[in-house]
């Protein structure tokens, strides 16, 4: 056992008896514990949002940290992979999950079958599941989950953090992140390596080497090409695009509500993943009024029509990706945009919330 092991099990007995103690007289199942990965990234702001949307409701909601030391409580949990830990599978807590990504037979991610397999040992332990996508809703009924404990609720935006693009926020943008005026900036806003290190392992799902295919592709067909990466991890693809001498910029933002400045500095979105529960750049950047090119990936067919509110393309066809980009660059993308800005608005989190309220009624007592 490390140090700092020794170090921190009295600070949680202590934390735990206190917890204890303050909750004890708790009536069964009252207050919503919506727990993320504590990771900083787009889990937490998931989990974030489901307490958001629960205190609009109007239900009690506790504090994320207190769940483990809490019993008899409703916990939801932003992750599939945390929800199905013995943690949470032995805990006296009325369980419900987020279950939005990780098809079994994914060759490189043993995780997915273990997932798939631990709810297909243990579907009724979950009172409540959230699925994206009709892909997703199919997989944990063939797991055994109760159908109606699956609820088909997507990913919202927070419109408010993603406002349309206008001249001079494009500027300010560019200058903001050393762009020049005059290029030609394609966006890529994910996490696709492995691990929270540097990334140099490919997260294939998310497709960064059918990504970098593009933009060589790219590369080829418009010289003032210039790259805008966000998010952690993208090691693999800053080394290939320096092979390919592609030039980028690597913004290391401080949240992901510093994401709509960035939007607003590109010229267009791409999207290559192979599997997604989102992905969440599709309504950033319809709301943003920035064109989005995706793979048919998640919920993604649920949200773009082609080539009316963005665009899509088969997974894996470095070649569509490349081919709509250019597209966009030589005819430009305003008819788009006003319809792309529309549908954002159709899935606030707001908007969301009579979704959630229908997974939440019996799941959480009311006060």
């Amino acid at each position: 056992m490390t140090a700092r092991r020794v170090l921190a099990r009295p600070a949680r007995v202590a934390a735990g008896g206190f917890v204890r103690a303050r909750t004890r007289r708790w009536p069964r199942h009252s207050r919503l514990f919506a727990v993320g990965e504590r990771t900083g990234w787009s889990v937490d702001e998931d989990a974030r949002h489901v307490e958001a949307s629960a205190r609009r409701l109007g239900y009690l909601v506790g504090r994320p940290r207190w769940a483990r030391f809490t019993t008899t409580q409703s916990v939801f949990l932003a992750s599939h992979f945390e929800a199905l830990q013995p943690r949470w599978l032995e805990s006296t807590h009325s369980l419900g999950t987020a279950y939005l990504h990780g098809r079994p037979g994914t060759e490189g991610f043993p995780e997915f079958d273990w997932a798939f397999e631990t709810l297909r040992a243990t579907p009724e332990r979950f009172s409540r599941i959230q699925v994206t996508h009709a892909e997703m809703r199919d997989l944990v009924l063939e797991a055994g989950a109760e159908p109606g404990s699956v609820h088909v609720i997507p990913i919202g935006v927070d419109i408010v953090h993603f406002p349309l693009v206008t001249a001079e926020s494009r500027s300010a943008a560019r200058a903001r992140f050393g762009l020049s005026q005059d290029a030609f900036v394609i966006g890529s806003f994910q996490k696709d390596g492995v691990g929270w290190g540097e990334g140099l392992e490919p997260k294939l799902i998310k497709g960064p080497d059918v990504l970098v295919a593009a933009l060589r592709r790219v590369k080829a067909e418009i010289s003032e090409l210039h790259v805008l990466l966000t998010g952690p991890a993208r090691g693999y693809v800053r080394r290939e695009l320096e092979l390919a001498g592609i030039p980028y910029e690597h913004a290391l933002l401080s949240s992901r509500l510093e994401l709509g400045t960035a939007y607003h500095a590109v010229d267009v979105c791409l999207v290559p993943a192979r599997q997604e529960g989102g992905p969440k750049s599709v309504l950033e950047s319809m709301a943003a009024g920035v064109p989005i090119v995706a793979t048919r990936v998640g919920q993604a067919p649920d949200l773009v029509e082609d080539g009316a509110n963005g665009w899509l393309v088969d997974v894996e066809d470095a070649d569509g990706l490349a081919d709509r980009t250019v597209a966009i660059y030589t005819g430009g993308a305003a008819r788009v945009v006003g319809a792309a800005r529309a549908t954002a608005e159709r899935y606030t989190l707001e908007r969301l919330d009579p979704l959630w309220a229908d997974l939440l009624d019996g799941f959480v007592e009311r006060p």
